[in-house]
C-alpha cells in the first residue's frame, strides 16, 4: 500500500465527506470543521478541521457552543497528521478531557486472511435482533468496563433503521457471549469499519479475535469493500500488524461535556 495515498483518501471519504451514520443525523461543514450532529443517542462530533493557529480558537469556542445549546456531549478526534500541531493543548484548554490513544490501521481487504478458525467449543453467532444486541452489549461492559446503554440504543435503531448498513457477530460458549464485535460499512467509499472487538479475558489468546477478524474481511469481500480501518488499543495492534494491517496514523479522542 502507499500509505501517504490510502491516508489522503481515507481522510477525503471519511473524515472530509463522511456521510451521517445515522438517519437522525446530520453532517454539515462550518467554521472550518465538518461535524456530525445528532440524536441523544448518536454519536456527535467533528469529523475533519481545516484550522491554523489563528483560526483553531474561534472554530473549537464554536463547536462548544453549538453542542452546548443541544446538551450534548460530543468528540474531537485528534490525529496525528491534523493541524495546528497544537491542537490537542488547544482542545484540553477549553476543556476537553483526552480519552486513550488509539493506532489508526487500515489493510486491503484482498491481502487479509478470511478463513474462520475458532476453539472448538465456541460458534459464531450473527446479531440480527434486540436479545442478539443484549448479548453484543453484555460483552462490551464486560470487556471495557464501560456502561452499554448509548451502544445499545443506537444499535437497535440502527438495526430498525438499515439492518444491511452493519453486520454484528458475537462469539458463544453454550449459551454464554464471550466475544462480539461489529462491520459497519460506510456506503460511497472505499472502507468499511471494523469496532467493538473484545473478548473476555478468561476466552483470550485462544485465536478468537483473529477468528473475527477473517469473518469481517469475508463479509467485506464479499461487499466489494477495497480497505478495512480499525482504531487499534496497544493489545490488538500486534495481532492486526500479523495479520497485515499497517499504522496509518495515531488518534486521541477528547471529549466534551455539557
Amino acid at each position: 500500500m502507499d500509505l501517504d495515498a490510502v491516508r489522503a483518501l481515507l481522510d477525503r471519504q471519511l473524515r472530509r465527506a463522511a456521510p451521517p451514520d445515522s438517519a437522525a443525523a446530520q453532517v454539515e461543514r462550518t467554521g472550518g470543521v465538518v461535524r456530525q450532529t445528532g440524536g441523544p443517542t448518536d454519536w456527535n462530533g467533528i469529523l475533519w478541521s481545516e484550522l491554523t493557529e489563528a483560526t483553531a480558537d474561534a472554530a473549537i469556542a464554536a463547536q462548544v457552543r453549538h453542542f452546548a445549546a443541544l446538551d450534548r456531549e460530543f468528540e474531537w478526534t485528534v490525529y496525528a497528521h491534523d493541524r495546528p500541531a497544537d491542537l490537542a493543548a488547544r482542545l484540553r484548554a477549553a476543556g476537553f478531557q483526552p480519552e486513550p490513544a488509539e493506532t489508526l490501521m487500515v489493510a486491503e481487504v484482498a491481502g487479509l486472511p478470511k478463513e474462520v478458525e475458532l476453539p472448538p467449543d465456541v460458534r459464531l453467532l450473527p446479531v440480527t435482533d434486540p436479545a442478539g444486541v443484549e448479548l453484543l452489549v453484555r460483552v462490551h461492559e464486560e470487556v471495557f468496563g464501560a456502561p452499554g446503554g448509548r451502544l445499545r440504543d443506537r444499535l437497535l435503531a440502527r438495526l430498525a433503521a438499515d439492518p444491511d448498513a452493519l453486520a454484528l457477530t458475537v462469539v458463544m460458549a453454550a449459551d454464554e457471549p464471550v466475544s462480539g464485535a461489529r462491520l459497519e460499512w460506510v456506503p460511497g467509499t472505499d472502507f468499511a469499519g471494523l469496532w467493538g472487538g473484545g473478548t473476555l479475558s478468561a476466552w483470550r489468546g485462544r485465536g478468537i479475535y483473529r477468528a473475527l477478524i477473517a469473518h469481517r474481511a469475508r463479509l467485506a469481500a464479499e461487499r466489494g469493500v477495497r480497505y478495512l480501518r480499525v482504531d487499534a488499543s496497544d493489545q490488538s495492534r500486534p495481532i492486526l500488524r500479523r495479520l497485515g494491517f499497517a499504522e496509518l496514523s495515531t488518534a486521541t479522542p477528547y471529549l466534551h461535556r455539557p
